[in-house]
């Protein structure tokens, strides 16, 4: 296990606090990290002393009375948030996402058992050293999820526990211990009570953990019925053919493991092929196919994400993503240019490297044709980049007024102008030059406007 070092201003806070005659720990995440060796995100301090005491004791720093009904004070040190809270007892839990009442106490141990797992609820200041009351250490050790007491009754307060006991599993590449997980499955049904956004938000986390295949376990512990159950279909649903070796659930998840951990694009991956079982019909040879679940899957993606409470730009990007992600590649300029128009220059960049992720799910005897492919494409949009080639309208040679000072007026006739100049430009960049476009804008102004008469 590693050492545990209090960075100096957490060391001040406790200091401070014990010379005003009260005690203070690190207490939570700090401490199991540190365990870990990992360098903890922030601080969180527990003290006896009570909110008013904390404040005066602080006085002099900018503090913040963010949460005084649960004992939080936020202590600003040169920039940074420290939040302090007052030792304390929950009370009865009736609708399973938080506490009715809280009772504040000067006992710690009643403090560390109210909280969820075992790795969560040591405690740790210099002069007393490691409190342990639950062996958590003993469990980072081990790599164990074990909830603080009964699994059951600490899922029952916050139902929103059961997600996080397999965040943390994802984070860590822990187990999660049988009574915890039996409690899971006992108390599922609970995690309707909480918000979407909350849901959303360590669904997230799991997404974007090294260990995405863990997803199973809100499988199999019947959680993902209330997160995404649009997913329950796909598990164990087989594709027939020989690119695809695994059951459609199963290629989602190394997909998502095979693509880097941008919520982006392990959103897109995620939800690439959760059209499949809405699409999936039979042949007369028994054979599954699943024509058209890229739009399919690209619009349940949309509403799925919406429900889930993401955000518009998030959503219009998995969607492209999504929708685009069987495309078939082509090793020339003219199609990269052609998909850099019509998508922009970072979704295709994406696109490629979804596409990556799906071949990589699949049958790795194809593994190495489908990639090699991939390469050159990817090669010809890096050239295509470096060389800065036109590939919008923003990057054509002539604009509106120049089109205005060859005496073209403004109004759909000069759009299709430009347009066209664009689609000349895209199959040959060499003809984005003023002189030549002004030259062609002409002729093709001419043109429109001999067929509107027509």
């Amino acid at each position: 296990m590693g050492l545990i070092v209090l960075p100096p201003n957490v060391k001040l806070i406790i200091d401070m606090l014990k010379n005003a005659g009260f005690e203070a720990f690190a207490v939570g995440g700090c401490v199991r990290d540190s365990l870990l060796g990992r360098v903890p995100f922030d601080w969180d301090i527990t003290t006896n002393a009570g909110t008013d005491s904390v404040m005066s004791v602080f006085s002099k720093y900018n503090v913040v009375p963010c949460g005084l009904k649960h004992g939080t004070v936020t202590v600003v040190i040169e920039g940074v948030p420290y939040e302090i809270t007052t030792y304390r007892i929950d009370g009865k839990y009736t609708d399973s996402r938080r506490p009715d009442e809280v009772y504040f106490t000067q006992s710690l141990s009643e403090d560390l058992k109210r909280r969820d797992f075992t790795i969560n609820a040591m405690a740790y200041n210099e002069e007393a050293g490691l409190v342990d009351l639950f062996n958590g250490e003993e469990d980072l050790r081990n790599g164990v999820i074990r909830c603080v007491g009964d699994a059951s009754e600490r899922f029952s307060e916050d139902a929103l526990r059961m997600m996080r006991a397999v965040r943390f599993a994802a984070q860590l590449g822990f187990s999660i211990e049988p009574g915890t997980l039996e409690g899971i499955v006992k108390k599922a049904f609970l995690l309707e009570k909480i918000s979407i956004e909350r849901i959303t938000s360590e669904f997230n986390k799991i997404l974007l953990s090294d260990h995405v295949d863990f997803i199973n376990i809100l499988l199999d512990t019947g959680l993902m019925k209330y997160i995404v159950p649009e997913f329950i279909k796909c598990a164990n649903l087989p594709q027939d053919d020989e690119y695809h070796i695994y059951d459609v659930g199963t290629h989602i998840l190394k997909s998502v493991s095979s693509i880097e951990s941008k919520l982006v694009l392990r959103l897109a991956m995620f939800f690439h092929d959760i059209g499949k079982p809405e699409c999936m019909t039979m042949d007369d040879n028994g054979r599954r196919h699943f024509y058209g679940h890229p739009e399919v899957s690209a619009n349940m993606a949309a509403n799925i994400m919406k429900r889930m409470r993401y955000d518009n730009n998030t959503i219009c990007l998995v969607k492209t993503l999504v929708l685009h992600h069987d495309i078939q590649l082509s090793d020339d300029e003219v199609f990269v240019r052609r998909w850099i128009n019509k998508i922009g220059q970072e979704a295709f960049e994406n696109l490629l490297k979804v596409v990556d992720a799906n071949i990589k799910a699949q049958n790795p005897r194809y593994y190495k044709t489908n990639h090699d492919k991939l390469r050159k494409v990817q090669e010809i949009m890096n050239q295509v980049i470096s060389n800065n080639e036109c590939c919008s309208l923003s990057k054509l040679a002539v604009n509106g007024r120049d089109l205005v000072s060859i005496g073209i007026s403004p109004g759909p006739c000069m759009g299709k102008v430009l347009e066209k100049l664009l689609d000349m430009v895209l199959e040959n960049p060499k003809l984005n030059e003023k002189s030549v476009l002004l030259e062609h804008a002409v002729k093709l102004y001419e043109e429109f406007e001999s067929k509107k008469f027509l």
